[in-house]
């Protein structure tokens, strides 16, 4: 499960880069604003600050992951050739980190915001929650 902040233009397009080579479809998606996502980050123990969902989490096999460990995860989780960015895991978590919530920080000047969440074709509908 893939939670992701459902009104940022890059997390968007980072969910179409998922689905688009996701080629085993082991990827379901649920935006943080939705009941669905706050509902699973309740039942995980997650807390984001309202207002601001500024993390990817994935969710797999009852282990969370936040922030650089969930987007490497996802890359793991897509194959090759996109699992070779585990070499980052040579880089300590926290300059990981430090960069991920850099691009956090930033990402709605840098890729705008939309006023909803996205909203999955009929073909992807089952995929999200």
């Amino acid at each position: 499960m893939l939670l992701f902040d459902g009104v940022c233009n890059l997390c968007s397009a980072s969910v179409r880069f998922v689905i688009a080579h996701d080629r085993r479809e082991r990827f379901q998606f649920a935006s943080l604003q939705s009941d669905a996502g706050k509902e699973l980050m309740r039942a995980h123990g997650v807390a984001t600050p309202e207002g601001d969902p500024s993390s990817m989490i994935l969710i797999d096999g009852g282990r969370v992951y936040q922030r650089s460990d969930a987007a490497l995860g996802i890359a793991k989780r897509l194959g090759f050739p996109w699992s070779l960015a585990l070499i980052a895991y040579v880089v300590p978590r926290f300059v990981r980190d430090a960069l991920y919530d850099f691009v956090a920080r930033h990402r709605y000047r840098w890729f705008g915001k939309k006023d909803a969440c996205m909203v999955p074709t009929p073909e992807l509908r089952a995929r999200f929650l």
